[in-house]
């Protein structure tokens, strides 16, 4: 038997027995796994609900589950121990950061607000709960636009943490934003040149990108949405070939929806190695099952924090389409 074919028949044996013991424990433990898109496939597989940032939010916030297990980043988890404070939330790996919530101190955050007294601050879900707690409303990529649309036009924003997905959204409405110059090195890494090119090698596909590109990158799109807005384009498109300018991650999905069509992802330089989100991808089936075993690693926030963070995830909620 070739090696390869071998090692793979292996794998996929051991997967099915953590699949096996995984809906055993979830049983016993009446809990729910919730999964971000980003997340290696056999997560996906697992899950009871993969889904976008705001997708995930909302099944936290409305579930019949004693244990949430959350296989994401950090401050998903962190946002379902805000609307849930009597559920044990867990995750596989509590190093699953995001360099972007991480890239916003605060300190230096709140010292950022007073320059601009008066203004409205909206945060982008990929925050820590103390961003949040500075802030008047959270959102996420697919309902920013839906949020920003009930601001008043006078209103001067606050937006953070990320730089690329405000400037799409202060030009897209010409609204007046002060800007946090944070950004995710997944999407900010996509250039101009690479994604000419990639569109002159492929002139029958089109090129879809996530909006926290920079707008260099989103200018060539064909369209430009939110994770779930991509997929939801792909599926309804009349294209067979898309360039995929977001995480790759999300190939998964895209190729399960729509079994007859060709997704590739948009390409960067060759010595460039920040094509994934390698925080997502530290979620294995493994350190999933050991979290359901273990109880353990739990999700804690202190009670005065998690109350002063709240505040912000309700008026998304709110505010969002039902």
């Amino acid at each position: 038997m070739n090696r390869d074919l071998a090692s793979n028949n292996t794998a996929n044996s051991l997967n099915q027995e953590l699949f096996q013991r995984i809906k055993r424990l979830k049983k016993e433990m009446n809990a729910i796994i919730l999964a971000h898109y980003y997340t290696v496939p056999e997560i996906q597989q697992v899950a009871d609900i993969v889904g976008d940032s705001l997708a995930l939010a909302r099944a936290a916030e409305k579930n019949d589950a004693d244990v949430i297990i959350f296989a994401g980043v950090y401050f998903m988890a962190e946002t379902a121990k805000i609307l849930n404070p009597r559920k044990q939330v867990l995750m596989p790996d509590a190093h699953a950061g995001c360099p972007l919530a991480d890239s916003c101190p605060a300190d230096e955050f709140r010292r950022f607000k007073e320059q601009y007294p008066g203004s409205i601050v909206i945060t982008y879900i990929n925050s820590t709960a103390e961003i949040k707690a500075l802030s008047d409303i959270t959102c996420t990529s697919s309902n920013v636009e839906h949020i920003i649309r009930q601001i008043p036009d006078n209103q001067q924003i606050i937006f953070g943490p990320d730089r690329n997905l405000g400037a799409y959204i202060a030009q897209k409405f010409n609204r007046e934003m002060a800007l946090w110059q944070g950004y995710c090195y997944v999407h900010d890494d996509f250039s101009e040149e690479y994604m000419l090119r990639a569109c002159a090698e492929h002139p029958d596909a089109e090129l879809i990108a996530h909006p926290e590109c920079q707008g260099e990158v989103l200018r060539h799109a064909a369209f430009v949405g939110s994770t779930k807005a991509l997929l939801d384009y792909t599926a309804s498109s009349p294209c067979r070939k898309f360039i995929v300018a977001t995480e790759p991650g999300i190939l998964y999905e895209m190729q399960r929806r729509s079994p007859d069509k060709i997704f590739m992802t948009a390409p960067k330089a060759p010595d460039n190695h920040r094509g994934v989100c390698t925080q997502m991808k530290q979620n294995t089936l493994e350190k999933l099952y050991q979290c359901m075993v273990n109880r353990r690693p739990e999700i804690v926030v202190e009670e005065t924090l998690r109350l002063a963070a709240l505040g912000s995830i309700r008026r998304m909620l709110e505010m969002s389409p039902g």
